[in-house]
């Protein structure tokens, strides 16, 4: 299994947008990103962290049924 790495949020924001999330909105240091998905719409909040924890980037992966190499291939 591949290592998640440490990224800034922007980074991850970033990826996360090329994969057909769309950041919703941003209250304070997190931002609220969605995507739908089939008759459900799927949520995940990144926090505005230079770097994001590399525990917190592999909670919002798993939130957002996302694969750490799928991810990967994004950045």
């Amino acid at each position: 299994m591949t290592k998640v790495p440490s990224l800034s949020y922007t980074q991850i924001v970033a990826a996360l947008q090329r994969d057909g999330w769309t950041m919703v909105r941003q209250r304070g240091s997190h931002i609220r990103l969605e995507k739908k998905a089939g008759d459900r719409i799927l949520k995940i909040i990144v926090p505005a962290h230079k770097p994001v924890k590399r525990s917190t980037l592999a909670h919002i992966l798993k939130q957002g049924q996302i694969d750490i190499d799928n991810f990967l291939r994004l950045l």
